[in-house]
């Protein structure tokens, strides 16, 4: 029996801890989906955001930003009828308004990548949690990152958000220590 961090509680989450949280992800498109997808997340489970991704996947084009960023207000009002995703209207906006914030950043850095990564100094934070220890909400680099992502014209990228973020495309190991997956992602 694998020891996994604590919060990974069913069948869903163990596939989804033990094959992409913390991962270092570089891909574009991939780091967009998780931007898009922990904004979504705000004021719900986790958990109900992944049963809900395959749903995500195809009303957000496979979160293709070009395609996402040129929804207009029919196809956001189409969204709202999505019971597949969760139908708010904010969220949904916001979802166009960073679709045309990361083409920016893309555009002025080249990759979302090169951008994002800078907030951890191109490499993961390697922590070293206990089950007994409770994992920050923020961190200074999370509020920086907020902080920078909002000027940007980013919606819903409050800190909390961004640690999420930082957490399931690993910019930060926060898989406990007794878990099989955090020397794995040394």
């Amino acid at each position: 029996m694998k020891k996994r961090c604590t919060w990974a509680e069913s069948a869903g989450m163990f596939e989804y801890h033990d094959q992409e949280w913390g991962v270092p992800q570089h891909d574009d498109r991939v780091l967009f989906e998780f931007l898009i997808l922990e904004g979504a997340q705000a004021g719900l489970s986790w958990s109900t955001i992944l049963a809900k991704r395959a749903a995500y996947r195809r009303a957000f084009n496979h979160f293709d930003p070009k395609k996402v960023a040129r929804y207009d207000a029919a196809k956001q009002k189409a969204l709202m009828g999505d019971a597949g995703i969760v139908r708010n209207k904010l969220k949904i906006a916001a979802a166009v308004k960073n679709a045309e914030a990361f083409l920016a950043v893309q555009k002025e850095f080249g990759r979302f990548d090169e951008y994002i990564w800078q907030f951890v100094n191109g490499k993961p934070i390697i922590n070293a949690w206990t089950p007994k220890q409770r994992l920050p909400a923020e961190t200074p680099e999370s509020q920086k990152m907020s902080k920078d992502l909002l000027k940007r014209g980013f919606k819903f990228v409050g800190p909390t958000i961004c640690y999420a973020f930082m957490q399931a495309v690993g910019m930060v190991n926060d898989h406990q220590v007794e878990c099989f997956r955090y020397k794995e992602l040394i």
